[in-house]
This record gives structure tokens, C-alpha cells and sequence, in this order.
């Protein structure tokens, strides 16, 4: 009884809990952390989707199981968001199924999907459920560029050849988490028809379909002709309406792979709360405003993010979308890494950031920036990075690089 379990053994230890353990410290001993390490919406939710909670709660009714699926007004008001947003079509009964956020959607259909042994190709770095959900369903990763640039498709070809057996399914993320980079729907065309010739399952996390920047809102892999036989997409309502504690996801796309999850999920809950679900259905079915508000928000965060970070000597690349910034660690500490270096900052600049190993072994030259504090805040946080960063030689004396650990 005291050898770990088979699964647990297969997971590593979770990195972002030492630097929230710093944090912790830090706190408890006065400090004032500027936190923009997790990707947790400070944001309200807008007052009319509360409104619409509190009036169904009243109805007793409600408080009795709900259904794993998803009610049908729910399904239905998501399949008519895809209709306006995207111009995709779909049955509701058969190609939408509402998931308790999009992280708990993606490790049911790895449970729902995969058998011990299936290769499934993971960007790298990536949104850790995408690599551990899989994983921990007895699957096995091979990894991927992030990037959705032309060395997209020679690697995915390199994958297939060299795979056994060959690879079940093909991950993808834009806009990215880590990476905020985004795809277009001509690389979106290329990898369809790539899955389409190799029998491969496309799962799509669409997750910040709506927090995007200078009027480029991204594509959906479901506007390309074909998709639909190989694609099933995942969104979230935690970013785009500022929900993320009510934990409301979509899967969408094709009929057997829904089935599939919908089975999955059958046994494993009884679906959100029916007053949760009555409020998200009239969130996608509103005028979309509370949707621009918080994208401006987001918008000028970044802007202040970019500026004040640049004018404290810390170059911070504008992501283009989602609600975070993929920034090299400066080239005085790129040899920590980026736990040593986030744990440093959290110690010396009482600043908190991700490290960028949580998110593969690739990301361990930046970290990620969550745009998750006030435009006052993100100001503060400069300051302190350039008193920081004035002090690089001294920050470092006692800091031992984890390469050169025994």
C-alpha cells in the first residue's frame, strides 16, 4: 500500500505549486504579491447573467439533478453562437454536448477515445491537460511545434512515419495557452486535409475564441470543409464571460465523437447546475456586448503590459490574443529557467508569473504573463521588475541552475 498508484507515477510533480507556495510565504509574511502567474479572471461576471442565476434558483425545480448533455436551450443557444460567430452549422442533438468547462471536456474525451499505448502528436508547450489528460487515460504524447508556421506540416509528417502504433489523434490550440499565438483558416485547410489522408482524430481547443486584439477575431477549424468528420472542438464560457467559477465548457463537431463523450460523461455526472446552465444559455444568447467590454479590458491591459514591462527593460512580444503574454526570460537569468527564475521573482520583485516548463519542456526559456491585475497593478509590477532587474548580477549569486544540480 505505500508504491504509489500506476497513474500517479505517471504524472510529474506539479510545478506551479512551488512557486504558489512562495507566494503563500511571501503573503504570510506581509508581502504584496502582484500576482500574474494563473490564468484566473479577476473580472466580474456581468450583472445580467447573475441576474438570470438568481431568478432560475428561485424555482425549486431547478435544484434537482440536471443532465450530463447539457439542457436542450443550452445546446441549442451554442449551436446558434457557432451559426453567428463562425457560420458552422449544428444539430444540437447530436454535435453539441455542454461540459463543466473546457479542461473537464478534453480529459473525458481522452478517457472516451483512447486505448494503452495510442499515440496522440501534443503541441509543445501546450495547456498542461492537453499532454496529462491523455496520460492519465494510458495514452502515449509525441510532441509538435506550437507554432502553426510552415514546419507545421513536415513535422506532423515526420510524427506519422515514425510513430507505433500510428498516432490516434492531433491536438490543437489557437489562440494558444502558453503562447497566444493564433492560426488562420488556410493552416487550418492544411491540417484538415492532412487528418482526412491519415485517419487522424482533430480535437480543437477553441477556449479564447473571443479574447483577441486588433480586430483579427480567430477561425474556427470547423469552417473548413471536411472538418466535421474528423473535428470536435472545445470552448469555454470562463474567459469570454468572465465565468470561470461556474465551470461551463462546450465539445462540438462530429456525431460519433460527441456520442462518445456524451457516454464518457453519462456515467460520470449529471452535467452544471440546471440555473447555472439556464443563465449561460441567455449569456450566448445576448447582443454580444458584455463579450466586447471584456475584450477592451484585456485589450488595454495588454497595452499597459507592453509598455510599462518595455520601459523597465523587460521586452514583452504584444500577443495578438488570449489573456496572456509569452515572454523570454531575460538573457541575465535565461540559464535558472524559468521555475528558479519565477521563484526569484517572486522573492526579490514580489511579482508572480508561470514558469514556462509547467507548459513542456519547450517553454523553459519564457514564462507566461497573465493579464489578470488592474492597469495599476501591471504599472506596479514594472517598477518593481526594474529595481529587479537593476540588481541582476546580486539576484543571482546564490541561485544554483537546475542543469547544474547533481
Amino acid at each position: 500500500m505505500m508504491e504509489e498508484f500506476h497513474k500517479i507515477r505517471r504524472l510529474p510533480p506539479y510545478v506551479f505549486e512551488q512557486v504558489n507556495r512562495l507566494k503563500a510565504s511571501a503573503r504570510a509574511r506581509g508581502a504584496d504579491i502582484i500576482d500574474l502567474g494563473m490564468g484566473n479572471p479577476d473580472l466580474p461576471t456581468p450583472q445580467a447573467i447573475v441576474d438570470k442565476l438568481c431568478d432560475v434558483v428561485r424555482d425549486p425545480r431547478t435544484h434537482r439533478y440536471s443532465s450530463s448533455r447539457g439542457i436542450p436551450g443550452l445546446r441549442r443557444a451554442q449551436a446558434a453562437y457557432y451559426e453567428r460567430r463562425f457560420g458552422v452549422k449544428l444539430d444540437p442533438e447530436t454535435q453539441v454536448v455542454a461540459t463543466l468547462g473546457s479542461k473537464e471536456g478534453f480529459a473525458n474525451m481522452a478517457q472516451a477515445i483512447t486505448a494503452p499505448g495510442d499515440v496522440v502528436l501534443c503541441p509543445n508547450p501546450t495547456y498542461p491537460i492537453h499532454t496529462f489528460g491523455f496520460i492519465m487515460s494510458g495514452g502515449v504524447v509525441r510532441a509538435i511545434p506550437a507554432e502553426p508556421d510552415e514546419n507545421f506540416i513536415p513535422a506532423l509528417e515526420r510524427a506519422v512515419r515514425y510513430s507505433t502504433p500510428k498516432p490516434l489523434a492531433l491536438i490543437l490550440n489557437y489562440p494558444s495557452n502558453p503562447t497566444a499565438c493564433m492560426a488562420s483558416l488556410d493552416f487550418y485547410k492544411d491540417v484538415v486535409a492532412f487528418a482526412r489522408r491519415n485517419d487522424l482524430i482533430i480535437l480543437s481547443d477553441l477556449a479564447y475564441s473571443e479574447i483577441y486584439f486588433d480586430g483579427n477575431p480567430p477561425p474556427s477549424v470547423l469552417e473548413v470543409p471536411g472538418a466535421m468528420d474528423v473535428t470536435v472542438e472545445f470552448t469555454s464560457m470562463s474567459k469570454t464571460f468572465s465565468m470561470p467559477g461556474w465551470r461551463m465548457g462546450f465539445a462540438v463537431g462530429n456525431e460519433r465523437l460527441i456520442a462518445a463523450l456524451s457516454r464518457v460523461k453519462s456515467y460520470l455526472d449529471y452535467g452544471a447546475f440546471t440555473p447555472i446552465q439556464v443563465a449561460a444559455a441567455a449569456a450566448l444568447n445576448s447582443d454580444g456586448s458584455e463579450i466586447e467590454e471584456v475584450r477592451e479590458v484585456y485589450h488595454r491591459r495588454r497595452d499597459v503590459l507592453v509598455e510599462s514591462f518595455g520601459r523597465a527593460g523587460w521586452e514583452v512580444p504584444p500577443p495578438p490574443a488570449t489573456m496572456f503574454a509569452w515572454v523570454p526570460i531575460p538573457e541575465a537569468y535565461r540559464a535558472l529557467g524559468s521555475l528558479e527564475f519565477s521563484k526569484l521573482l517572486v522573492e526579490k520583485a514580489e511579482v508572480a508569473v508561470a514558469p514556462g516548463i509547467g507548459f513542456g519542456e519547450f517553454g523553459d526559456q519564457h514564462v507566461r504573463i497573465a493579464l489578470v491585475e488592474n492597469e495599476h497593478r501591471i504599472r506596479q509590477a514594472a517598477r518593481s521588475i526594474k529595481r529587479f532587474l537593476a540588481t541582476a548580477p546580486e539576484n543571482t549569486d546564490n541561485v544554483i541552475p537546475l542543469g547544474a544540480r547533481r
